[in-house]
């Protein structure tokens, strides 16, 4: 080899070796966050008020995290929010129960992500669509009216983190407008950091990630659909995604936060999982199978520089608020799965 080849050869290898510590650099830079993950949980709100305080399994578990959840009820097709009605209305999603949730989180040392969200009945809130501009302002003004009282109150109570929406997969295409000024409105009142809940299949498409401090994913990608799939064959069913999910974090310039991840403790869980909660009846207990997806998870992220950490979905409070099926749901608790996000959430 010529010497004008052997400096140029020895270049090549020398940027090419640098290039992923100056990106990982850039990175840590970037959200500082590479040694200290968000370790969250959803955290259920429950019918009534607590007969205990709930925060020391929180803790016991290795989180130091929760998102509080106050839900408002839209019904299918029409362009309304309902919200703090006490005649349905659970205590936890009602003002008094999110300030008790929040100040006993505080006084525990947790951080908190509050995450208004929206439910419903019948429909999911990705497929929501008004035929008028009447009726989306119309919904879009009572939106804003149900969540800016509690952004306001955020702001007294030095809430961490808000999630301005959740899988409004169709409003945030059509109606990027609104969305961009009720960030504005939001930044007006409160200092601190906030993100949106894009669902697993549209966060490429979210157009305001340049308003926010961190790209929210609803995180439950389809992986293997068999009984009971292994950690490694969990992690290499990831790796494409994960591919994707850095691109984006690289285009953004953006962190990536899963605000929501989780899988039912059944057969098959790792795989379409909202068409399993239609049939969970059918379903058969598989603690290991739950227990294996939450550890492939963190083993193919936890060390990636632009992943911002999750909130596991979900955790009820001294076990209350569930839908009826606790050895199915979600939950990892007095399951093989407490025990694996406890390992992670204790590094």
């Amino acid at each position: 080899m010529k010497p004008l080849s052997i400096v140029l050869f020895l270049v090549f290898i020398s940027q090419t070796c640098n290039a992923p510590q100056e990106e990982n650099s850039y990175w840590s830079q970037a959200i500082n966050l590479t040694e200290k993950k968000m370790q969250g949980l959803n955290f259920v709100a429950p019918p009534r008020a607590f007969e205990k305080n709930p925060m020391m399994a929180v803790k016991e578990v290795g989180a130091e995290w929760i998102a509080v959840i106050p839900y408002a009820y839209t019904p299918k097709d029409k362009a309304t929010v309902r919200y703090n009605s006490s005649g349905w209305q659970w205590w936890g999603e009602r003002p008094e129960g999110v300030a008790e949730t929040i100040e006993l989180a505080k006084k525990a040392g947790l951080n908190v992500m509050l995450k208004p969200q929206i439910y419903m009945h019948g429909n999911w809130t990705g497929n929501m669509s008004f035929k008028t501009d009447e009726k989306w302002t119309k919904w879009e003004q009572e939106y804003e009216n149900y969540i800016m009282p509690f952004v306001k109150n955020a702001e007294k109570e030095g809430i961490d983190l808000i999630c301005i929406g959740t899988e409004f997969k169709l409003s945030v295409k059509k109606r990027e407008h609104f969305w961009r000024a009720l960030i504005q409105k939001i930044r007006a009142v409160y200092s601190g950091k906030l993100t949106y809940t894009a669902n697993w299949d549209s966060y490429a498409d979210v157009p305001f990630w340049d308003e926010l401090d961190y790209v929210g994913i609803s995180a439950y990608f389809p992986l293997l659909d068999i009984k009971t799939p292994t950690v490694k064959q969990l992690q290499k069913s990831w790796q494409p995604i994960r591919k994707e999910i850095r691109k984006h974090a690289e285009k953004t310039k953006k962190p990536i936060l899963f605000t929501e991840f989780g899988y039912l403790s059944v057969d098959g869980c790792t795989y379409n999982t909202w068409e399993l909660e239609g049939r969970v009846k059918q379903l058969k207990v598989n603690e290991e199978a739950q227990a294996n997806a939450i550890d492939a998870l963190f083993e193919t992220f936890w060390d990636e520089p632009y992943w911002a950490g999750g909130f596991l979905w979900k955790w009820f409070p001294n076990m209350k608020g569930h839908e009826g099926y606790i050895n199915k749901d979600y939950t990892p608790q007095g399951k093989k799965g407490c025990k694996v996000l406890k390992k992670w959430y204790s590094k």
